[in-house]
């Protein structure tokens, strides 16, 4: 079994903008204008969608690459739904988090389209974001 340990660093500052390292790399996730923030980058929702977007194309290069598939390119579009309340501190019927998440995607590669799902089945069962948000993974917060 390979394990690789993935450990990012965030700081949050005076206002709603939160700063992460991430290998060097700098990301920083504020609150749109409306929301109090200062609009100076996604939300973390936002960067949720952008990384489970992010992991199914990286999964498909990576498949077509092993299955010698020509995949000219692919349009990823990720949605869904959250009651604000709650997170507001409101009292909500449903779940605090999102209500489901809907991955659309075109891609340009000489498959039928039965040939595509099963491709995009495939992906979706070796994505890590996508098994992370399908399967209960423990979440410990602790003071460090």
């Amino acid at each position: 079994m390979a394990q690789k340990s993935v450990t990012i660093d965030v700081t949050l500052g005076s206002t709603f903008v939160i700063e992460s390292d991430i290998r060097g790399h700098k990301v920083v996730i504020d609150q749109p204008s409306t929301g109090g923030g200062t609009d100076a980058g996604p939300t973390p929702l936002e960067l949720l969608f952008a990384s489970l977007g992010g992991c199914i194309g990286t999964i498909s290069r990576l498949i077509a690459m092993q299955k010698q598939i020509e995949l000219r390119g692919m349009k990823i579009k990720v949605e869904g739904d959250i009651d604000t309340d709650g997170l507001l501190g409101k009292p909500i019927e449903g779940r605090m988090g999102l209500e489901g998440i809907t991955i659309s995607v075109e891609m340009d590669a000489d498959l039928s389209d039965e040939e595509k799902i099963a491709f995009l089945h495939e992906v979706d069962a070796r994505c890590p974001v996508s098994d992370n948000l399908l399967n209960a993974t423990p979440v410990g917060i602790q003071l460090a």
